[in-house]
């Protein structure tokens, strides 16, 4: 036990676990609970996600409270943050208490995704990122898993509340992070980290490749979801059963496909990622049956361990110290679209919800037109294809 906690990988672990159990639990229970407590319609839910996002947007202050808080420390506070705003969820079902413990939860949320990635790609060495962001993964998967499945035996079997499972889980999850806190020791940056805003031109592609990211991934989280509810009826098990299946699959292949994706290169994942979730999309806006809808969903799912491939690309051409900053800027740059969009299409859902998704598949085909950019083999100084192309040219 005293090797397994001198290990910060392990911490990393520990804290992917803490984190999808209790937000699966915000998340799964979400449109049903708007829909029956707070009479939610495309407007509302619209609203709700795009201040569920401000945090995101703003996650560019996390390098601020670096000169107060070491990035390690910072992380447990945030996930505590999380765990009590999940646990708050419940006791507020009106439209205004659902947008206020949204925030509270965001805000711990995004503050903790932003510091975790800059930890793993600072911790995990370069060879072994991929692999070790699918594991990553993996542990989430079964975190969710253990919450969704106690979702349904809390709900359906033996009839639990909304209150009381949102504050149960969030006291149980703050529970385990106070525990992390008490047990690890602190682990000291590899490298100095910049303790100011970093913006580098040579980073755009993945600052472009992180902003379309986060377009894409509103359209999954916020309307996918609510399509399965609203249009074929889903109850609070039936989207469960959906979260579970995806889970599994993560669970069962996250690290295969992060082990994969170190082999075959970000390049080809990355344009293999967007064609089909081009495809996707348009299946989305046109499909009429509910199983159809749900195979569209699990499949939808799966294509986000592709995205790993990102993270692994700016590893491989950032400078270390660069790490810890860019990763503010990132999540904010990816929060953008995520503050406007939600609202946009909320409105735009009301109309025709289809053409929602037809815009989701105009992000997949800008992502794959920059996909084609990426390098077959990035690094530090080569950070686009055009540069590799005349670096292997002058070898020749």
């Amino acid at each position: 036990m005293t090797q397994y906690l001198k290990r910060p990988e392990n911490l990393l672990l520990a804290m992917a676990f803490i984190m999808p159990l209790v937000f699966s639990i915000w998340m799964v229970l979400l449109n049903n609970f708007v829909i029956e407590k707070a009479a939610f319609t495309g407007t509302e839910i619209g609203i709700l996600q795009s201040l569920r996002e401000i945090p995101g947007f703003l996650a560019f202050t996390t390098v601020y409270l670096l000169l107060f808080i070491s990035e390690q420390r910072l992380a447990i506070l945030a996930l505590a943050v999380t765990c009590i705003g999940v646990a708050m969820t419940g006791l507020f079902p009106s439209t205004t208490g659902l947008y206020l413990t949204t925030i509270l939860m965001s805000v711990g949320f995004h503050y903790f995704e932003t510091v975790n990635q800059s930890l793993t790609l600072q911790w995990v060495n370069k060879d072994k990122t991929a692999h070790f962001l699918g594991k990553m993964l993996s542990v989430k998967s079964v975190g969710s898993l253990l919450a969704f499945s106690s979702v349904w035996l809390l709900m359906e079997q033996l009839s639990w509340s909304y209150q009381s499972t949102y504050l149960f889980f969030g006291i149980v999850a703050l529970i385990f992070t106070i525990a992390l806190a008490c047990l690890f020791p602190y682990f000291p940056p590899k490298v100095e980290q910049h303790k100011k805003l970093i913006l580098r031109k040579k980073y755009w592609l993945f600052y472009a490749l992180t902003f379309f990211s986060g377009a894409r991934r509103q359209i999954f989280v916020v309307f996918a979801g609510f399509l399965m509810v609203e249009k074929f009826g889903y109850s609070v098990a039936e989207i469960s059963a959906l979260f579970t299946v995806n889970y599994i699959f993560n669970w069962l292949f996250a690290a295969k496909i992060g082990k994969l994706i170190g082999k075959i290169g970000e390049r080809k994942t990355l344009v293999f990622e967007y064609v089909g979730l081009f495809i996707l999309f348009i299946s989305y806006g046109l499909v009429e049956n509910s199983q159809l809808a749900a195979a569209l969903y699990i499949i939808d799912h799966l294509f986000f361990a592709l995205a790993i491939a990102i993270k692994t690309y700016f590893q491989k051409i950032a400078q270390p110290e660069d790490i810890a900053a860019s990763a503010g800027v990132s999540f904010s740059i990816n929060h953008i679209a995520a503050v406007v969009i939600p609202a946009l299409l909320g409105m735009v859902w009301i109309v025709n919800s289809s053409w929602v998704f037809y815009v989701g598949a105009g992000f997949a085909f800008c992502s794959l037109i920059l996909s084609m950019l990426i390098p077959c083999n990035p690094m530090q100084g080569i950070e686009l294809r055009q540069k590799e192309k005349l670096l292997l040219a002058a070898k020749a």
